[in-house]
């Protein structure tokens, strides 16, 4: 409802709240605008009713925090604009055509009063009064940048040419069109990219070949006043950016026993490893495990000088198992979620370069494993060749699994 009422210009203190200044016109952030009184011997006759349009309209609801507050004035001066909520006023300005728009942000859950004081050319000012409330979500989602599941994206960082751009909603989007329309990728040199759901709350975003060494990538999220679905909106906007270093790619082969791993496209090391030995067993809840070493492009995730490793995650816990095993495993660098790693395995240099014996990692030499552990690292890629068990989606950063047809 708005409600309106006249006052007659007489000098100073008019109304409540409206500020009379030499100045034409004022704004600031926190502050209502006003402008001062005309001169009443300037004015004419005959006398045209000054008439006020407000946007949103009065009594509205469920109004989007994005809309800005527009406030017109037809046959009259705006003298006074005010947009408040419990004591907070709303910034805005005046523009050359007698429109005053809000430059600052509404909240979610909110009722507005927007108060308006006119001058008709007689100087006689009319005040006018109306509210509106804003959406309120049954949730306000918010955004972390990842690495992986297991680490953050470190703003300003360098990562390897397999990291893709990884957002991760802190609850389920249903709106994904809408969620990737705020969601804003530039890369220096440019190059073409997409996005795709991991699931309800991790989107990634990649090129459709590893990026080039010295790449740039900057992400912006514009995620407040976003509808996701289902009631849940978007909360803060954020951003990161981060670049590409040297190529770093290690093709590791279960048929040669070997690892020969490139930088830059150049060859620089020969690596004897052994890998998965192959087979099955049952895990504690019937689930079936596998030794094989999963094939296809994995992305470095951790480096971890020291990681307990233990057949009990799985559920074999009788030492007397010939698949059990508890030790603390030394310069890991994790390739999955699953349990793959590229790590030392002092103890098993007579299989390196001969023959595959590991549950499912990648195990070295006491040399090669410090050299690999000082040169690799956050989305380096480790690409698994020819063993018959396929790298998974999900399974660790297994983007680079996916082909570009079906990205």
């Amino acid at each position: 409802m708005i409600s309106r009422r006249k006052l007659i210009a007489t000098g100073l203190g008019v109304t409540a709240g409206l500020v009379t200044a030499g100045c034409n016109q004022k704004t600031s952030s926190g502050a209502a605008w006003s402008q001062a009184d005309p001169d009443p011997s300037a004015t004419s006759s005959p006398v045209d009713e000054a008439r006020v349009t407000v946007t949103p309209a009065a009594d509205a609801t469920k109004v989007s925090p994005l809309d800005p507050v527009v406030v017109a004035a037809e046959s009259g001066t705006l003298k006074h604009v005010s947009v408040a909520t419990g004591g907070k006023t709303v910034a805005g300005k005046l523009d050359d055509d007698q429109t005053w728009r809000s430059t600052g942000k509404l909240a979610y859950g909110k009722t507005y009063t927007v108060t308006v004081s006119v001058a008709d050319s007689a100087g006689t000012l009319t005040e006018h009064t109306s509210s509106f409330s804003t959406v309120k979500p049954s949730g306000v989602a918010s955004v972390t940048f990842q690495a992986s599941a297991l680490a953050a994206l470190r703003t300003g960082g360098t990562y390897g040419v397999g990291q893709p751009v990884m957002v991760n909603f802190s609850k389920p989007v249903k709106n994904r069109a809408e969620a990737e329309k705020a969601m804003v990728v530039e890369t220096t040199p440019a190059v073409e990219g997409r996005w795709r759901w991991i699931d309800g709350q991790n989107a990634h975003w990649r090129p459709e070949k590893y990026w080039a060494s010295g790449t740039k990538i900057s992400v912006q999220i514009n995620l407040f006043g976003v509808d996701l679905g289902k009631g849940v909106y978007g909360g803060s906007n954020a951003s990161t950016n981060f670049t590409i270093g040297p190529s770093r790619i290690a093709i590791a082969d279960a048929g040669t026993h070997r690892m020969k791993v490139y930088i830059d496209g150049k060859m620089v090391r020969d690596v004897p490893i052994s890998m998965g030995k192959g087979g099955t067993t049952k895990g504690a809840n019937g689930e079936v495990i596998s030794y094989w070493t999963r094939s296809g492009p994995h992305v470095v995730m951790t480096r971890e000088p020291s990681h307990r490793m233990t057949s009990a995650s799985y559920g074999i816990v009788d030492p007397k198992n010939p698949n059990y095993y508890d030790e603390v495993i030394q310069l890991c660098l994790r390739i999955s979620y699953s349990g793959e790693f590229v790590h030392l395995a002092d103890w098993n240099i007579g299989a390196q370069g001969n023959r595959n014996t590991s549950h499912g990692c990648i195990n070295v030499g006491p040399a090669d494993a410090r050299w690999f552990y000082d040169t690799f690292r956050l989305g380096d890629v480790v690409d698994v060749r020819n063993t018959p068990r396929p790298m998974t989606l999900t399974d660790g950063v297994g983007d680079w699994t996916i082909p570009w047809d079906k990205w």
